[in-house]
């Protein structure tokens, strides 16, 4: 487990930015999970600031549903009940040229106990209407989105 932990956080310091240069495009899941009480789950990286959705890449051999659902178990103990829905896709070219993020809604899950971890230190439930500071621009937009069913833009 620290073995795979230790792996997963090497990758995305060190060889993530490495295979962003060398490939011409890269995909990864945001998935927007709401609790009974319509509270959005934000989560906090240990190596970068900000509340974001949970997330990641979409490894080779996967959808963008299941990396979704490995995401969200990985990052924050949630065992998907139904299949996450696709609200859209969004270049995210200003942050990583060639990157796009597939967001994802879920609604029905299974909360396991969750401790922090080398990746992931917080992991909240919030009201929509009161996210924390430090919530990401992108994580904001993409939430406004859904909860008022606007049209989604095409950039992150």
């Amino acid at each position: 487990m620290i073995k795979r932990t230790f792996l997963r956080i090497a990758s995305k310091t060190v060889l993530q930015p490495l295979y962003r240069q060398t490939r011409g495009l890269t995909l990864g899941t945001r998935t927007a999970v709401f609790d009974g009480e319509n509270r959005v789950l934000l989560i906090r990286h240990s190596y970068g600031p900000g509340w974001l959705l949970p997330g990641g890449g979409v490894e080779r051999g996967e959808t963008i549903f299941d990396s979704a659902k490995r995401e969200i178990r990985e990052e924050a103990g949630i065992i998907a009940e139904e299949e996450p829905v696709l609200k859209g896709i969004f270049l995210n070219d200003s942050q990583f040229p060639g990157d796009h993020v597939a967001v994802l809604t879920l609604r029905k899950f299974i909360q396991e106990p969750w401790k922090p971890s080398l990746e992931v230190s917080h992991m909240q439930f919030f009201a929509v209407d009161q996210l924390p500071e430090g919530t990401t621009g992108g994580t904001r937009r993409r939430l406004e989105e859904i909860i008022t069913n606007r049209e989604v833009a095409r950039t992150w």
